[in-house]
């Protein structure tokens, strides 16, 4: 499903026939229909709507996310995304100042519905997840290795495995281990309390965490977030309903978006 959404996304047609996307799929029209909308939650024809280029500004007016109120009823990273249960613990500014000394991080790389996925992680969580479908796996192995220079690293997919199959697939218990700054630590907090399916402002993002004239360095930290997908960065639009950027591609962006939006509407019955 992962190619279907490419050629999707990468076509100029704003409707691709069922037909010519199983014929790329090499599946018959019924059987890709069926296998599609088991994973997405909608028809291929329903997805396509959800990736058009004003989809993010429907979704800044229809399914805008005040963080305060999303905290105040629970919606954070204690409770549930999907089916899946994420533990958040954070490492000291201390560990964070040393460049990640002492640390050893083990690494893998996984499949994804957005493509290749590099995980790393520490014997207490995932601490990177990165895409590798625009930047290829090599550039994208080096953008995680650079943020903790001083760790030692370890390629053992095996150690992740758990974890990265619950975060990939969204269903069972993953843990995160937040390497950062305080104050990214704190942007990344708070994007957990945006919903799936919703979106907010680095605007608002700033107002959350206390600091509302700081929405130039929070958009720094939304960039910086090294655990793409768990830590919805994704979910974090301009205030006028551009995308904005997305440091794994604003691509695999749009595809996130579009299919936690199938998800939620699939969800609630909205047509």
């Amino acid at each position: 499903m992962r190619r279907a959404i490419a050629i999707i996304d990468a076509s100029d047609d704003p409707s691709l026939p069922l037909a010519t996307l199983a014929a790329e799929m090499q599946m018959s029209p019924a059987h890709f229909q069926r296998v599609f909308s088991a994973w997405v939650g909608v028809s291929p024809k329903r997805y396509q709507q959800y990736l058009r280029l004003d989809h993010a500004r429907s979704l800044l007016r229809d399914r805008f996310t005040t963080l305060e109120t999303a905290h105040a009823i629970g919606l954070s990273g204690s409770g549930r995304l999907h089916d899946l249960f994420l533990r958040w613990e954070a490492m000291s500014p201390g560990d964070y100042a040393r460049a990640g000394a002492g640390l050893r991080i083990f690494w893998g790389w996984f499949d994804s519905a957005f493509g290749p996925a590099l995980v790393m992680g520490t014997d207490r969580g995932i601490c990177g997840l990165a895409f590798a479908a625009e930047a290829g796996e090599a550039a994208t192995m080096h953008d995680l290795r650079r943020r903790w220079p001083q760790a030692e690293f370890a390629e053992n997919p095996d150690a992740l495995r758990v974890w990265a199959e619950a975060a990939l697939g969204m269903k069972g218990e993953t843990r995160l281990h937040m390497i950062g700054a305080p104050f990214q630590l704190k942007v990344w907090e708070a994007l957990l309390t945006i919903p799936s399916g919703h979106v907010t402002t680095y605007g608002e993002i700033a107002q959350a965490i206390g600091n509302p004239k700081a929405v130039r360095a929070v958009g720094t930290a939304v960039g910086r977030n090294p655990v793409g997908w768990l830590i919805p960065c994704h979910r974090a639009l301009r205030k006028s309903g551009a995308l904005g950027g997305y440091h794994w591609g604003l691509p695999v962006k749009r595809a996130m978006l579009a299919w936690e939006s199938a998800r939620a509407d699939a969800t609630t019955g909205a047509e």
